[in-house]
């Protein structure tokens, strides 16, 4: 793994949540998207070197509103960067780590994704991602 790419923030309302972190960083999101098979909007800011995801759900049934309805807003997930997410997860895999995410899939912010279970990484869960090269 080769940085903390992203923490991922659960979020109720990403226009409030837009203004409160524009604030907090004293700049505006460089990007806002829907990812439609996660059922969520993303806002992503820039801090340093990496990132700060806010991801509000577009449906009661998108992981983030069932999180949101257990736990509230709050940090959801952080993500790592990887060169390649096929053999980090298949080295994972052998670590005993619990792939949620067996085959990537595209996520926001040009990237392929995928998850590691909370149950196997302390209660926390953990994304790959990988910048698509187009």
């Amino acid at each position: 793994m080769n940085k903390i790419e992203h923490i991922g923030i659960a979020v109720k309302d990403i226009e409030k949540s837009n203004a409160l972190f524009s604030s907090l960083f004293n700049k505006q999101p460089y990007k806002q998207e829907a990812v439609e098979s996660e059922h969520v909007i993303t806002s992503f800011f820039e801090t340093g070197e990496s990132k700060i995801e806010l991801l509000q759900a577009t449906n009661e049934s998108s992981a983030i509103a069932k999180f949101i309805d257990k736990k509230g807003e709050g940090i959801h997930h952080i993500a790592f960067d990887v060169t390649d997410i096929h053999t980090e997860l298949e080295r994972l895999e052998k670590e005993g780590f619990q792939i949620i995410t067996k085959e990537p899939k595209k996520g926001a912010d040009n990237k392929l994704v995928a998850f590691l279970h909370p149950k196997s990484t302390n209660g926390v869960l953990i994304e790959l991602c990988q910048e698509i090269k187009e």
